[in-house]
This record gives C-alpha cells, structure tokens and sequence, in this order.
C-alpha cells in the first residue's frame, strides 16, 4: 500500500461497485483511519462512521506522539524479520487464542508490507483540531490497546466530539478477535 490514495480511490471505488448510497463505514486500525479520510474529503459517501481501534485522525497530537509517529517505521525496521509477526501479536492482542491468529496473519505479511501499511496508516494523520466529523460516529477500542496512541486519542476523540467510547474489557487492539461478542454488541448499538 504504498500509495495511499490508491486506497482511497480503491474504498470508493468499492462503494460505487457494490451500489451502496450512503453506508455505514465500519473500520478497523488501517480501516478505520481509511474511512475517517473517506468521510473527510467525500462527506456526502457516508451516513456514518464507526471506528474500532484506529487513531483519531484530526486528533491534536502531543510533542512526544509526534515524535513517537516520526520513529515508529525506523525502530519497527530494525526488529528482524522472524521477530516482528509475533512481537506485533503480542503488541495487538490479549487472548491466546487471539494472540495466535494476529501472528499467523502478520507471518504472512513481508516484513515490507507491513512496513508500507504502518506508514500508510501514520500519513493519514493530519491534525486539525477545529475538524469534526460530520457523519454520526461510533467509537470503539479494546481496553488493553497498546498499539500508537489509540487508547489516549480514541478518549480525547469521543470528549471532543460528543460522542459515548465504547471500551470492550479483556480485549487489546484486535478487539474483535480477543471479545468477539462484546465487540459485536458494541456495534450493535451504533448502527
């Protein structure tokens, strides 16, 4: 994915395939910063947003988030190859059972790819902090998040916009495969 507005185009390209007028965007981590962008430059694509464990795109970013955005592709380069799938896991999810299926997943993403989808997801950050999404928007992150600074933007997010974040227990970033059924409920009630 190294060029993000390929992506884009791509998610629109797929609305317009599937003849969907106005949905409900559901996004995950890359996902879901792909959707706030969406909804950022084509408000009129989508009748909602729900966001599960991705950064808040518009957010204001501290000093050390900045920073912390600027070296995260240099240091995770220099985690060897055979070490990243399973320090990404263990990063991203809680349960055993979890932790196994986000490693076989990244096993088979080259260390390359998934060097391209950290950056792409750090590119779609761009503070502007008078913006507010202008669809309805449902926030949603696991309580044990430790990827990027989701579990302190996804709060500022909610305050910010007036909305409820649902925080799923027991569950880190891959909420959806750590709390399958909590997560879903979460869902439920925003769409």
């Amino acid at each position: 994915m190294t060029h993000l507005s390929d992506a884009l185009e791509d998610l629109a390209a797929l609305l317009d395939a599937l003849d969907l007028q106005h949905p409900v965007l559901v996004g995950h981590s890359l996902g879901g910063n792909l959707s706030q962008a969406l909804v950022r430059r084509h408000p009129d694509r989508a009748a909602g947003l729900v966001v599960i464990g991705a950064t808040w795109n518009a957010g204001p970013l501290t000093p050390a988030e900045r920073l912390a955005l600027r070296l995260a592709a240099p240091m995770l380069g220099l985690i060897p190859a055979g070490r990243l799938p399973g320090l990404m896991a263990k990063a991203s999810a809680v349960t055993p059972a979890a932790v196994a299926a986000t490693e076989a997943m990244f096993r088979r993403m080259p260390k390359r790819t998934f060097l391209d989808v950290w950056r792409a997801t750090v590119s779609l950050v761009d503070p502007d902090p008078a913006y507010r999404t202008p669809v309805p928007l449902g926030l949603i992150r696991g309580a044990d998040d430790r990827t990027g600074n989701i579990a302190t933007a996804m709060p500022r997010w909610a305050a910010a916009e007036g909305v409820t974040e649902h925080v799923i227990p027991h569950a880190g970033h891959v909420a959806t495969l750590d709390a399958p059924e909590a997560t879903t409920a979460a869902l439920l009630t925003l769409v």
